[in-house]
């Protein structure tokens, strides 16, 4: 069968992408995360009291499911919430918080260790850049 999508870019982009998180996704499990729960331990440690609001700026994550996200992070005990004014809060990472960071972060560079290896060694360099620019 003759596959004339796989020569538009947009499509082949989708299918990596789907293929890349798929794989990350069954890695994370292992240390009971999914790719978004990650995603935010991963800001919320690089950001120091990141508001909630920041954060679904930052991920792109719609206010009405950043709300059951920070529930289930903050119900496994890897996020604290504190009141900044009448109703923001910031978020920082509790101590299993950062433990399970730190599990996730040893998943993830191997994950893109593994990601970088199925490029041409020659493409390497430009990935992470081009990638960047189409949404940037």
């Amino acid at each position: 069968m003759q596959d004339p999508l796989s020569h538009l870019p947009g499509y082949a982009l989708r299918r990596a992408a789907n293929a890349m998180l798929s794989e990350l996704s069954s890695r994370l499990a292992a240390v009971d995360l999914r790719y978004a729960d990650a995603s935010c331990l991963i800001l919320i440690d690089a950001n120091p009291a990141i508001t909630a609001s920041a954060l679904g700026r930052a991920l792109d994550i719609q206010r009405a499911n950043m709300v059951p996200l920070l529930n289930r992070l903050e119900g496994a005990g890897l996020i604290a919430r504190t009141p900044l004014d009448g109703k923001s809060q910031s978020l920082s990472l509790t101590d299993t918080g950062r433990a399970r960071l730190a599990e996730a972060r040893t998943i993830i560079d191997a994950f893109e260790l593994d990601l970088l290896g199925m490029v041409p060694a020659e493409h390497r360099d430009h990935l992470l850049p081009a990638l960047n620019a189409l949404w940037q």
